[in-house]
C-alpha cells in the first residue's frame, strides 16, 4: 500500500514533563507516530542527559528514550516559569508528567488546574505507586517496583538470592500502559471532546504483568517462586544444556511433545505417568528437563537447533547483545537505526517495533540538544522577542 503523506498522531501535540524512562519512553512513542513532543527540561536538563557516554548535556541513554522531540529548558521554581507550562497546556492536546502525586499541584500544574483552562486536555500521570493508596507519595524506581510488585521474588534460580528482571520491566511497562490510556483517551475525546486523567504507575505495570503468577496463586497453588528460565504453567518450556553450551526449548502442547519424543527416540516418554499429560508434565519439570538434556548433552547447540527447527519444534539460541543486532530477522524488521547527532556523531539506537501499513512510524530523527528549540516554541506560543529576551536573561528560560 502507498504511504499517506500525514503521520499516525499527526497535528497532536504533547507536553512531556518526564524524565529518565517511563514518562519519556512514553512520549517517545507519540512522537515515533508523528505527535509535536515538546520536552520541557529544568535548567539542568534531564538527569539522564549526564549518563555515562556523555558529550557536554547528551549522552546515548538521552537519546535511546527522547528522539524526535522538541526540547525547552524552564524554571518550574518560577511563577513565570510555570505560565509558560500553564500557557502552552493550553493549545496542546497531551500532557505527561511523572512527578511524585501531588507535586504537580504544588506548582498549579495539576489536572485540575489545567483541566479548567483547556477540558480538552489528556493528562497522563506515570509515578512510582499511582495517584491513590497509602503508598503514593513514595518516588517510583524500577528496582524498587520490581521488589514491590513480586518480580523479584519469581526471577532466578530456587533457592538463589533474588534477582531483578533483567531489563527495567515496569519503567518500560507503566510507560507502555500510559501509552495504551493516552491512545483510549483520544478516541473518548474524538467521540466526546473531552480529555480526562490517565494515572498509572511501577507498581501497577508489575503488578499487571504478572499474569501467570497471580494466576497460579489466584487457584490455591501456594505462593509462586522462581524457576529459571522454565514455564509455570507448561513443560518442557525452558532452556536446556546441550554439549557445548544451552538453547531455548518450547514443547508446550501434546503434539509437540509426542514429536519431540520421537525425534530424541524416546517414545518411552509418552507411556510415562509422569509425563502422560502437561499437568503431569509440570510437576515433573525438574526430573523431564535433566531427561532431555542427558540426550541433547550428546551433540552441540548447533546441531540441536537445526534438526528441532526441520521438525517444527519451537527452540532457539540464546542470544548476547552483539548477536542480537547482528541477527538478520532484526535487520529486517527495521529493530535498529542510525541517526546523525551533532555532539554524538552517527550513533545506532532501537527502531519502532511498530509496523503500520500506511502510517509507520519514524524513530531515525536525534534528540533534541538541551533547550534546542526554546525561542521557536515560546514563539508558537506568542511570545514576542522582548518578552523571550526578558525570560533568557531572568533565568526563566534557557
Amino acid at each position: 500500500m502507498a504511504q499517506s503523506r500525514a503521520a499516525a498522531l499527526d497535528g497532536l501535540r504533547v507536553l512531556d514533563i518526564t524524565q529518565v524512562m517511563a514518562g519519556p519512553f512514553c512520549a517517545m512513542q507519540l512522537a515515533d507516530l508523528g505527535a509535536d513532543v515538546i520536552k520541557i527540561e529544568p535548567p539542568g536538563g534531564d538527569s539522564t542527559r549526564q549518563m555515562p557516554g556523555a558529550a557536554g548535556a547528551d549522552s546515548p541513554s538521552f537519546n535511546a528514550v527522547n528522539r524526535g522531540k522538541r526540547s525547552i529548558v524552564v524554571n518550574l521554581k518560577s511563577i513565570d516559569g510555570r505560565g509558560i507550562v500553564e500557557r502552552l497546556a493550553r493549545s496542546s492536546d497531551i500532557l505527561i508528567e511523572n512527578y511524585r502525586p501531588g507535586a504537580m499541584e504544588q506548582l498549579g500544574l495539576g489536572y485540575d488546574a489545567l483541566r479548567a483552562r483547556n477540558p480538552h486536555l489528556i493528562y497522563a500521570s506515570i509515578s512510582g505507586y499511582g495517584r491513590t493508596g497509602p503508598s503514593r507519595r513514595k518516588g517510583g524506581f524500577d528496582l524498587i517496583a520490581q521488589g514491590a510488585a513480586g518480580i523479584m521474588s519469581v526471577t532466578g534460580e530456587p533457592g538463589a538470592p533474588p534477582v531483578k528482571a533483567g531489563i527495567p520491566v515496569t519503567d518500560l511497562g507503566a510507560g507502555l500502559f500510559a501509552l495504551v490510556g493516552i491512545l483510549a483517551a483520544l478516541e473518548y475525546r474524538r467521540r466526546t471532546g473531552l480529555g480526562q486523567l490517565v494515572d498509572t504507575s511501577l507498581l501497577d505495570a508489575g503488578v499487571a504483568l504478572s499474569v501467570w503468577e497471580a494466576t497460579e496463586y489466584f487457584a490455591g497453588a501456594g505462593v509462586p517462586g522462581p524457576l529459571g528460565s522454565a514455564h509455570r504453567m507448561n513443560a518442557p518450556y525452558q532452556a536446556v544444556r546441550c554439549a557445548d553450551g544451552y538453547i531455548t526449548l518450547g514443547a508446550a502442547n501434546e503434539r509437540i511433545f509426542r514429536r519431540l519424543c520421537e525425534l530424541l527416540d524416546r517414545r518411552d516418554w509418552l507411556a510415562s505417568p509422569a509425563y502422560g499429560d502437561n499437568a503431569s508434565r509440570v510437576g515433573h519439570r525438574e526430573q523431564l528437563a535433566a531427561e532431555i538434556e542427558a540426550v541433547l548433552s550428546q551433540h552441540p547447540r548447533r546441531y540441536w537447533l537445526d534438526l528441532l527447527e526441520a521438525n517444527d519444534i519451537p527452540c532457539g539460541p540464546i542470544n548476547d547483545y552483539a548477536q542480537v543486532f547482528a541477527d538478520p530477522q532484526v535487520a529486517a524488521r527495521q529493530l535498529v537505526v542510525e541517526t546523525d547527532h551533532p555532539s554524538l556523531g552517527r550513533i545506532r539506537s532501537l527502531g519502532s517495533p511498530i509496523k503500520l501499513s500506511e502510517t509507520p512510524p519514524v524513530a531515525d530523527r536525534r534528540a533534541p540538544m538541551l533547550g534546542e528549540h526554546t525561542d521557536q516554541i515560546l514563539g508558537e506560543a506568542g511570545f514576542a522577542p522582548a518578552e523571550i529576551a526578558r525570560l533568557r536573561e531572568t533565568s526563566i528560560v534557557a
